[in-house]
């Protein structure tokens, strides 16, 4: 078969593929907007009786009872998202009830983590997304906040207050935040940038699903290498000294981002105060990590006066952070990390054969 026609063929297999992936989505979709529908039934007849939170335990145990059913082996999550909303808005629509949680099948529990410096602004919308989905609790970590933050944070029983005068900065807020939370997964995001609920679904699936570390894949939003700054090229960097290529420039650094319980105890939470540091050692303890869904949180972010410009403190900060990561991960790994030392006669073969 000559190359050309078997790339026409790769590409009419991929076409398949998304063709059969398509229609499985839609027929998920379908069944699970009647499946919400019909357990609804229950909780109108008892909405007077029943708060939202209530009927939010009830759909999302209806919700996996369904899914056993309906997915045994399971759906991937691009599909299995939009069956989740659907059987949200079905329920939604036949109980009369609007603010329930998107239902997830999950098998552990789960804590976010919003860490929010003069945010008042914005955090109102950041929580609301938050409180769309089946989490046990939600911890805002407030720094040197001097507006309304503190005010704009709703009584929510989900939610915990920790607030602290001084100006902490996001590292040291996440890796407050975790030594207290309680969750199986942590879901980490910020105060200044809204995400939708349906996107932070997503992190937490994978890390329920087995993985350690999930990453937003920034990707697609950065340019080719040429046009990268310096912290884009040590992020890449980083992942390639540790045998990870495939995670290219994602990074602890960018939010959203979750990780596992297991994952927080084998680095330990004062890690987090360093994320490259935090994600090296993740990587070097063999844990699994991925960046399967790409969030744009780069278009959102704030500029402000120590992250914008050539050489700017943040920047600074950030490349220092990887130079610590790749010390940390040295101590234990030696200098060449997973690199072999080849010998002469071995690497002049290797020189030999390019």
């Amino acid at each position: 078969m000559s190359r050309g026609a078997s790339a026409s063929r790769s590409k009419l297999l991929a076409r398949r593929k998304m063709i059969r992936s398509t229609a499985e989505s839609q027929r998920a979709t379908r069944l699970a907007l009647r499946a919400g529908e019909a357990g609804a039934l229950a909780g109108r007849a008892a909405r007077e009786n029943r708060g939202s939170e209530e009927l939010s335990f009830q759909m999302q145990e209806g919700f996996r009872e369904w899914y056993a059913r309906y997915a045994p082996a399971g759906l991937p999550i691009k599909i299995l998202l939009p069956a989740a909303l659907a059987y949200h808005r079905g329920y939604a629509k036949a109980c009369g009830a609007e603010d329930l949680w998107i239902p997830l099948p999950l098998q552990g529990t789960v804590t976010a983590i919003v860490t929010a410096s003069n945010e008042e602004k914005t955090l109102p919308a950041v929580l609301a997304e938050l409180r769309k989905l089946p989490l046990r609790e939600i911890i805002i970590v407030l720094n040197g906040c001097e507006d309304g933050s503190f005010a704009a944070v709703d009584q929510d029983p989900r939610i915990t207050r920790l607030s602290f005068p001084q100006r902490l900065g996001h590292d040291v807020g996440r890796a407050v935040g975790a030594s207290v939370a309680s969750g199986d997964i942590l879901l980490f995001t910020d105060g200044d940038i809204c995400v939708p609920a349906e996107e932070l679904a997503a992190f937490i699936l994978a890390v329920d699903r087995g993985e350690d570390l999930v990453l937003n894949d920034l990707t697609p939003y950065l340019p080719a290498f040429a046009g990268q700054d310096e912290v884009t090229r040590c992020k890449v960097f980083l992942n390639h000294a540790l045998g990870r290529p495939d995670l290219r420039a994602n990074s602890l650094t960018a939010v959203p981002h979750a990780m596992s319980r297991r994952a927080v105890q084998a680095v330990g939470t004062a890690a987090l105060l360093v994320p490259p540091k935090a994600q090296a050692m993740v990587l070097a303890r063999g844990l699994a990590a991925s960046a399967p869904v790409s969030v744009d949180v780069i278009r959102s972010n704030r500029v402000r006066s120590g992250n914008s410009g050539a050489g700017n403190a943040v920047a600074q900060m950030i490349i220092g952070d990887h130079v610590e990561a790749l010390g940390e991960v040295m101590k234990t790994e030696g200098v060449r990390l997973s690199f072999a030392t080849l010998p002469r006669n071995e690497l002049a073969k290797v020189r030999n054969a390019k």
